[in-house]
């Protein structure tokens, strides 16, 4: 009988054997995807919030000069004599931190404008009343602007969180302006005592003014530092700011009584209104640094917590990529081991002689079968007595 050929195997073909590398790349390619974009949205963040903090140190600097800035305005107008070693003092700390991070935060033109107007205002100081209550307006208006400027250029103004964004506010924004529109308005309560009579309807004008520009920006400060205590999460928050703020808006309410005309009274109180006004002053500078101190707060916790999801991003994209390694380690040894059985020889049918024909009665190695009675052996080999008899007879006949 004839054997069956031997299947012989096919060679797998060159797309099958980058069918698994090509399963791999499309499992790579989202995974790097993935992890790239979660890498820059963290890292975007993170440079923000970096940058927020050198926006509330500049602002921290600029503190004591406000502060400064509103005592000389306020010392010129009542013609008291001005000690120039405070705002001194408060203008060099600034400038050295305009000279560390101004670059950073595109504040030194601002800077150096607002810097010569003070050397000038301390070098030449105004003849009169009048003349200084306008100097100092005018360098107090570049004071507020450097303000903007710091808060645009930090990224203050584009805070996320509602607690911070709150805070940056006021502190960047309304105090200083409240700050420094109700010095405007004591100084100015002091002025109109001084004019003629016939300049009292244009007093009373620009009292009211300034009543306004004072008073707005002190109601939005209360109201945006109880909103982020309000939406806060930090228990720290309520317990710092709460007391201050509730000192500072006494204060406003005192400013806002005594900066009106009362029983319908065409002058006011210069008195009243000067120690109202530096009430309000001294409240506000009480409060300003508990603000900037919770502002920076917040900010360290978010980096810190930025921090830990970079961590935690670098630490999945590890694992993905060693998980896809060894995938990919073990599709490659599976590829080698079939081209290794493809290149070999088939292996042969269980069941089926394969012997050529001339050696088909030749028994197969260690498997004579003796206990066939079919089976061919020589004479005298019998072991049967009866058989080994008659052979005898027969060959005797």
């Amino acid at each position: 009988m004839t054997s069956p050929a031997p299947r012989v195997r096919r060679r797998p073909s060159m797309l099958g054997r980058l069918l698994p590398l090509l399963l791999i790349a499309a499992l790579l390619a989202p995974v790097g995807l993935l992890f790239t974009q979660s890498w820059r949205q963290v890292d975007d963040d993170r440079d923000l919030a970096v940058r927020e903090r050198l926006g509330v140190q500049y602002l921290r600097a600029l503190a004591p000069v406000t502060d400064a800035l509103v005592d000389a305005q306020s010392a010129a107008v009542a013609g008291r004599s001005i000690s120039g070693e405070t705002l001194t003092r408060a203008v060099d700390e600034a400038a050295a931190v305009d000279a560390r991070i101004g670059v950073e935060l595109r504040s030194q033109e601002r800077w150096a404008g607002l810097r010569a107007k003070l050397e000038a205002l301390r070098d030449r100081r105004p003849a009169d009343a009048e003349s200084a209550f306008t100097a100092y307006s005018e360098v107090t208006d570049l004071l507020l602007a450097l303000h903007r400027k710091v808060r645009e250029s930090s990224g203050l103004v584009r805070d996320a969180g509602a607690d911070s964004f709150f805070l940056q506010d006021s502190v960047g924004q309304e105090l200083p302006e409240a700050m420094v529109a109700a010095g405007r308005l004591a100084d100015l309560g002091t002025l109109a005592s001084r004019r003629p009579a016939t300049e009292r309807t244009r007093s009373l004008v620009q009292l009211t003014s300034l009543r306004v520009a004072a008073l707005g920006p002190a109601t939005d400060l209360v109201d945006n530092l109880r909103a982020a205590v309000d939406s806060s999460e930090s228990t720290d928050l309520g317990a710092n700011v709460l007391t201050p703020l509730d000192i500072y808006q006494r204060s406003v309410e005192a400013l806002a009584a005594y900066s009106a005309p009362a029983g319908g009274a065409e002058a006011l109180d210069p008195g009243q209104l000067a120690a109202t006004g530096l009430n309000a002053h001294n409240a506000a500078k009480h409060l300003q640094p508990v603000i900037l101190g919770e502002l920076d707060a917040l900010l360290v916790e978010r980096i810190d917590g930025l921090d830990r999801t970079r961590w935690l991003i670098t630490g999945a994209g590890v694992a993905a990529v060693l998980l896809l390694g060894w995938l990919t380690a073990l599709l490659v040894s599976a590829g080698r081991r079939a081209r290794r059985r493809a290149a070999g020889p088939a292996p042969l049918a269980s069941g089926l002689d394969t012997r050529p024909p001339g050696d088909l009665w030749q028994p197969t190695s260690g498997a004579s079968r003796t206990d066939d009675p079919r089976s061919l052996q020589p004479v005298g080999a019998t072991s049967d007595p009866d058989v080994a008899q008659w052979g005898q007879f027969d060959a005797a006949r």
